[in-house]
């Protein structure tokens, strides 16, 4: 699934990204109710991982409000230090499809993401392919192919061509990149992500003409067609 993880306390979020990505999920990661909002509003996520507490003036509580007030119907998850039986029930009647609270067993926090993710399922299909222009990505047998020829990545460039393609259209940072396909959480000073750009580029554009992968001057890359 692709979930967004809205928690200030670094060790938490750190911790909770880490699970999830070993689980094989797709996580976007944020401090602050501010951009949370802007990126639960504007990218399409199977799930959100919601602090309560949040600082930048709005708390999980007002973000969640504000994304269902959109109807926007994607499945919300609140973590909290609030125990209290008003607490759950403040969040429950805010928009949220569950309640956590800290401190938690991550197994726990894992199987309540992995039973609202089957109830996600049982409302729309599961996306299992990703197109762009002539370029499509198998997510089920892991293959990819551009104008119906097959191209062999591997793991890592499969993971980041992947990622690219999610977000399609749109600005990927190198500190994104870092974080979703490489699992850093700081910069490492090296150039591996522009090898692994380069390689990639090899594979999907050299061979068709037509480029699709884009460096954005100072900002980053970006996946898309012409």
């Amino acid at each position: 699934m692709h979930i967004l993880v809205v928690e200030d306390d670094p060790t938490v979020r750190n911790f909770v990204a880490k699970g999830l990505r070993e689980a094989g999920h797709l996580t976007e990661l944020t401090d602050n109710g501010k951009d949370g909002l802007f990126l639960a509003v504007s990218e399409k996520f199977d799930l959100i991982i919601l602090d309560r507490m949040l600082p930048g003036g709005i708390d999980g509580l007002r973000l969640l409000e504000t994304i269902r007030a959109q109807n926007n119907t994607t499945p919300v998850l609140l973590l909290s230090a609030l125990a209290d039986v008003d607490d759950r029930v403040q969040g429950l009647k805010a928009g949220g499809d569950d309640y956590v609270t800290k401190p938690f067993a991550f197994s726990e926090l894992l199987a309540r993401v992995e039973a609202l993710g089957r109830r996600g399922r049982t409302e729309q299909a599961p996306q299992t392919k990703l197109v762009v222009a002539d370029l499509e990505i198998d997510l089920l047998s892991r293959t990819v192919r551009r104008a119906g020829q097959r191209i062999d990545l591997q793991p890592r460039e499969f993971r980041l061509l992947e990622y690219l393609t999610r977000h399609a259209g749109q600005v990927v940072t190198r500190t994104m990149l870092l974080e979703g396909v490489w699992d850093y959480h700081f910069d490492p000073q090296t150039n591996v992500i522009d090898v692994h750009v380069s390689r990639l580029r090899q594979k999907v554009d050299k061979p068709f003409g037509v480029p699709l992968i884009h460096t954005i001057r100072n900002a980053g890359y970006m996946l898309r067609a012409e």
